[in-house]
Parts: structure tokens; sequence; C-alpha cells
């Protein structure tokens, strides 16, 4: 038997904060005090068990990930016509 000192529900949540959240292990890592070998074997452990997104999580990500990619690039464009326009007042 192990001798682990951490809950099952505290290395789901501190996996949760890695995979679904996307903060870094090292980061994680610091935060709970956890070691980063402890972490990485239950990312492994853990991962499997919450199995693949289902084809209708996946679309809805993919649809906020265009929305998103479609304001930023409406962001960068205004910004590319604004420097133009005060390059061109400084001349």
């Amino acid at each position: 038997m192990s001798n682990s000192k951490f809950s099952d529900d505290f290395k789901h949540d501190a996996v949760h904060q890695i995979t679904k959240r996307g903060y870094s292990v090292a980061d994680v890592s610091r935060r709970l005090d956890v070691s980063t070998h402890s972490l990485y074997a239950w990312v492994k452990r853990y991962s499997k068990s919450t199995g693949n997104p289902t084809g209708q999580d996946q679309s809805a990500e993919v649809r906020r990930l265009k929305l998103e990619l479609a304001r930023v690039t409406e962001e960068r464009d205004i910004l590319k016509k604004a420097t133009a326009y005060f390059v061109k007042d400084v001349k």
C-alpha cells in the first residue's frame, strides 16, 4: 500500500489545473508544493480516466476558437490602420 499524503480529489484537481486550465506543471508544482514527478505521474494516471472529449465538445471548442481568431484578426487590422495613419501624420 502507498502512504500517500494527498487525497484523490486533490490529485484530480491538480491534474485538472494542468490539463483543462492550461497551467504549466512547474507552476502547479510550486503553488501546491508537490514535486513535478508526482504531477506527471498523476496526469498520466488520471487523464486516462477522463477520456477524450466528445465530438460535440470539440465542435464547440473549434467554434469558440474561430470566433476568437476573427476578433483578434480584426483588432490587429485596426491597429495596423491606426499605425499607418499616425505614421502618415508625423511626416
